[in-house]
């Protein structure tokens, strides 16, 4: 029994375990409380990228639908977009294909109140323009211009659902397209 009073004297009056256990606790409690303040600011940082008028179009889609070229003829096409908004701009891009006929449209926009203006370019024709246009909420209605070229574009997004339809006054003349998440 004597040499129990000289153990807890030599440790504070605590037994040694007992201070482990206290130790291990603090370091348990200061690692959670680090992990929810990196979880908390992750969370933060990803709801800023995904907060703003684009924010219903962010990520990967994909789907398909048809186009239709200036002699009437259709052709079914796949696509592919992917949107990446941050606040009141985004970049997107939009490939689709058939086995006679490809685009690839990429555009950077901005919107201020309801109002979205930007820039559009399709690479595999080597064209760019101007893209003006209103709309929120995933329901977008957008003018794509060049010399000599100008296209009407709708765009809806309900959901994990999308359509695009594009009306144009050139050997291309639409597209209705359908993607979903």
């Amino acid at each position: 029994m004597e040499h129990l009073q000289v153990y807890r004297a030599a440790g504070g009056g605590k037994h040694r375990a007992n201070k482990l256990f206290g130790t291990n606790l603090l370091n348990r409690r200061l690692l959670m409380a680090a992990a929810v303040l990196f979880v908390t600011a992750v969370a933060s940082s990803e709801s800023k990228a995904q907060s703003g008028p684009f924010a219903p179009l962010a990520g990967s889609w994909s789907g398909g639908g048809t186009v239709t070229l200036d002699d009437g003829s259709t052709e079914r096409i796949r696509c592919r977009a992917k949107y990446a908004p941050i606040g009141p701009t985004m970049e997107m891009s939009l490939t689709c294909a058939s086995d006679a006929y490809k685009f690839n449209l990429g555009a950077n926009v901005r919107a201020e109140g309801s109002a979205i203006t930007g820039s559009w370019s399709e690479a595999s024709r080597n064209i760019s323009g101007s893209l003006q246009g209103r709309g929120a909420g995933g329901s977008y209605e957008l003018v794509a211009s060049t010399a000599g070229f100008n296209a009407n574009i709708s765009l809806r997004t309900s959901g994990n659902k999308q359509n695009v339809t594009m009306r144009a006054d050139s050997q291309f003349r639409g597209a209705n397209i359908s993607l979903s998440k």
